[in-house]
């Protein structure tokens, strides 16, 4: 992996608009580099429009693989946004599938569960070794806060279980996995005791958080931050309290692997605050930190490396059904 290079000129151009979306004062140091990695995270976090997508890829994905099928569009509610695609083995072998269960990101505002960055190199790695992966789409921003959309998450989650036999799949072998935004809703809904048990959701053996810089989000609002952070989460310290998953955390929640990247000042230290945090409680929440961007951090998971099977090491954990699938 090469760091980002930028023309003077376009640099300029691009701290200009980074200026814009940016709240309090910008200084040099660690703080350009905050403005340049957010504008390599929008980039990266918005890709593709869904339609444009569609338009060149009508199935949605781009590997090409004979041993997985998709089921597209599967309703979870009545918003045309509330569906999810399912990606199941095509000669589905020794007993019910585990299933991961993914969560795209944007900045609660974009995204799609169709992107190839969110779908591909997963699809193509763990479909084959007979695994289903259910890819999920959430209302977003403006229409839904990031507490309506883990509410979409969790109803995704309990019709995805009721759903899991007719597919060949385990409703008790679900590991729940986010990007960006996403994994900061599922870092909620991993550690609410509340929006699963609401929506009739099962228990899931754990959770692995893509990159989420929002694990705790009242520092986040009380420091220098992005707009985005403001359109996400208001002004209200009671809802930052409400939508952060350190102060939601409690001590029966199921364990997560925290992936961060080092190239960010504030991923890393997010993911090491709320493992800390956890500790106190007896949660295990273990933080992996990686040379790779943002968007990489999403793209590779998959990929032959030592990323992916570190991932696959700590999901190996979660039960021995995993366990052997991953063998």
């Amino acid at each position: 992996m090469t760091s980002l290079r930028l023309p003077t000129l376009a640099l300029a151009t691009c701290l200009g608009f980074g200026l814009f979306s940016f709240t309090g004062p910008v200084q040099a140091g660690p703080l350009l580099d905050r403005i340049k990695q957010h504008l390599v995270e929008r980039r990266e976090a918005m890709g593709k429009g869904a339609s444009e997508e569609a338009l060149e890829n009508p199935d949605g994905i781009t590997i090409s693989d004979s041993r997985l099928k998709v089921l597209r569009d599967v309703p979870y509610g009545n918003d045309p946004k509330q569906k999810m695609d399912v990606y199941l083995p095509d000669n589905p072998a020794g007993g019910p599938a585990p299933v991961i269960f993914m969560v795209h990101g944007g900045g609660w505002r974009t995204g799609d569960k169709r992107h190839s960055n969110v779908v591909d190199n997963k699809a193509g790695r763990w479909v084959p070794k007979g695994f289903v992966l259910v890819s999920v789409n959430n209302r977003l921003l403006p229409e839904a806060d990031p507490l309506d959309q883990v509410r979409d998450v969790a109803r995704a989650l309990a019709n995805a279980q009721s759903r899991a036999p007719a597919w060949g799949a385990d409703p008790k072998q679900f590991v729940l996995m986010g990007h960006s935004a996403g994994a900061h809703l599922i870092a909620l809904l991993s550690s609410s005791s509340n929006y699963g048990p609401q929506a009739g959701a099962q228990p899931w053996l754990g959770s692995v958080l893509l990159d989420s810089a929002a694990l705790d989000i009242a520092p986040i609002m009380q420091e220098r931050h992005f707009k985005l952070y403001d359109a996400a989460f208001g002004t209200d310290p009671e809802f930052w309290k409400a939508a952060s998953p350190l102060q939601q955390l409690h001590a029966a929640a199921k364990p997560m692997l925290a992936v961060c990247s080092t190239r960010r000042e504030d991923s890393c230290a997010q993911a090491k605050a709320f493992s800390a945090h956890a500790t106190t409680l007896g949660v295990r929440v273990q933080v992996s930190g990686h040379d790779l961007s943002h968007g990489d951090i999403n793209k590779e998971l998959g990929l032959a490396s030592s990323y992916t099977e570190g991932v696959e090491v700590f999901m190996g954990t979660l039960s021995p059904q995993i366990a052997q699938r991953l063998r």
